[in-house]
């Protein structure tokens, strides 16, 4: 099966398999003679769908398709195991990135009472078709998330409410529909047997549309949501090519350090990898290096629908990347652990970034077998080590104390997965922290907008250092 697994995943991953299942769901809808349907799975509380909430209509108004809205519950246990840090990161988050899509979400919105969630999910029960819930969707969501009680009070006189029973049964249906068709979270939408997580992946999705020739006639032919991507110019005080450091911070370094924590076992962290140390070098701040254990080394579930759907959306992440992605040999276990332990030595050698690099793109690009001997030697060579030298730091094991206190520090961050990010400094400004591989061009504004402010002549005293984290 491991000689097997690199050609199952490139076969089940690759652009002519992803051309068959879509030729195959489009013959079918033909068959059946039924419209272009659009699911659209609406979960009330949660911040990302009240920002997918936000190009319903415009999704509507610039494609010749049919919206189905559902009304969904929260993800499971095993699909969310960190409810706590997930919801308070999403509401952050979703403010964070808002302005760059051209949304709206309140900063320091705080969870909503659970009487107006009822409320708000019994509105939308009523107007569950697709253009009265594209319409009826984002105000109601503004209302619920700015606290604003009347509001919703005044929406549920124009939208009677269906009764609780009522809004209960249709979120049980939306839940049941969601299960059937393979996914687990909400801000979702489902075209012809796939799946696109919120306003991060319509772009996928309305390339599909657009192949399938449903742009409606003089339609916009910009995206609805496009990915923001930072000014390419140089940051103030920077070359364009200076060093990125990855053994922590130096003392001849930018005031400002990047720490990325990321995991061997997360395709995600792999395709962030190459573009966060180029990030690094292109705006010579330090990186800093804080490596985790795989989510499943640490206890944490991730359920079959789950890793399914993460395969498949790293696949057209890395495509427009431009990174290689898909011969997976899933090096969970004893080569995870083999790795880390030559992590101490090659930083010591100063390559740490390189050895973390190759062992990802082994894993999940050449579908390289990392846990023999063989497989680790290519590794350990690519990134320009000596196996012979590393064969004596084999069994190490002093790794293990380095990656538990990163993963302390992650939780302190509020923040559980990978690849996860934390900007720090300049002296006075507090520390910036998000989450995901999709949002790179976040921190990239951030850390130029932290450059820009150093490089300028200080006009007003520094806010207290207090409110500057402490590095590793």
């Amino acid at each position: 099966m491991r000689r097997l697994a690199p050609r199952l995943t490139a076969a089940l991953t690759s652009p002519r398999t992803r051309r068959i299942r879509r030729a195959l769901a489009e013959g079918g809808r033909r068959l059946r003679r039924e419209p272009h349907r659009v699911h659209y799975f609406h979960q009330v509380d949660d911040p990302y769908a009240q920002l997918a909430a936000q190009v319903l209509e415009p999704l509507c108004a610039r494609f010749a398709i049919e919206l189905v809205p559902h009304l969904v519950g929260p993800p499971s246990d095993a699909a969310a195991p960190e409810r706590a840090r997930l919801e308070a990161f999403a509401r952050r988050d979703a403010a964070d990135v808002a302005p760059g899509y051209g949304l709206r979400f309140p900063q320091r919105a705080s969870a909503p009472p659970a009487e107006d969630v009822q409320l708000a999910t019994r509105i939308l029960a009523a107007a569950c078709t697709g253009s009265a819930f594209a319409a009826a969707a984002p105000a109601v969501g503004h209302a619920l998330w700015n606290g604003d009680r009347r509001a919703l009070e005044r929406l549920a006189e124009a939208i009677a409410p269906v009764d609780e029973a009522a809004a209960r049964a249709v979120v049980a249906r939306g839940d049941a529909e969601r299960r059937r068709r393979g996914h687990y979270l909400g801000a979702t939408f489902h075209y012809g047997g796939e799946w696109y997580w919120g306003v991060d992946r319509l772009h996928h999705l309305e390339r599909r549309l657009d192949e399938l020739g449903l742009r409606r006639p003089h339609a916009d032919r910009a995206p609805i949501a496009p990915r923001p991507v930072p000014g390419a110019a140089p940051a103030p005080g920077s070359d364009g090519d200076g060093g990125s450091h990855v053994q922590g911070p130096s003392p001849v370094s930018s005031p400002i350090s990047l720490e990325f924590f990321a995991s061997l076992r997360s395709p995600y962290s792999y395709i962030a990898m190459e573009r966060t140390f180029a990030l690094a070098r292109r705006l010579s701040v330090d990186l800093v290096l804080r490596p985790v254990l795989p989510m499943v080394m640490r206890g944490l579930p991730v359920p079959r629908a789950k890793r399914l759907y993460i395969v498949l959306d790293t696949k057209r992440e890395a495509e427009d990347a431009g990174v290689p992605f898909g011969r997976i040999q899933d090096p969970v276990g004893r080569p995870v652990e083999r790795c880390f332990s030559l992590l101490p030595w090659a930083r010591e050698q100063g390559r740490a970034a390189e050895r973390l690099l190759a062992f990802t793109r082994a894993a999940f690009a050449e579908g390289v077998d990392t846990g023999r001997d063989a497989g680790l030697r290519h590794v350990v060579e690519r990134a320009g080590l000596a196996w012979s030298e590393a064969r004596r730091h084999l069994g190490d094991e002093a790794w293990r104390e380095e990656l538990e206190r990163n993963r302390r520090d992650l939780l302190d961050l509020g923040l559980w997965g990978v690849p996860s990010y934390r900007i720090i400094g300049p002296a006075g400004e507090p520390d910036y922290t998000t989450w995901g591989q999709d949002r790179l061009w976040r921190v990239e504004a951030e850390l130029r907008r932290r450059l820009a402010g150093a490089a300028a002549p200080a006009s007003a005293p520094p806010r207290p250092a207090a409110l500057r984290g402490g590095s590793p």
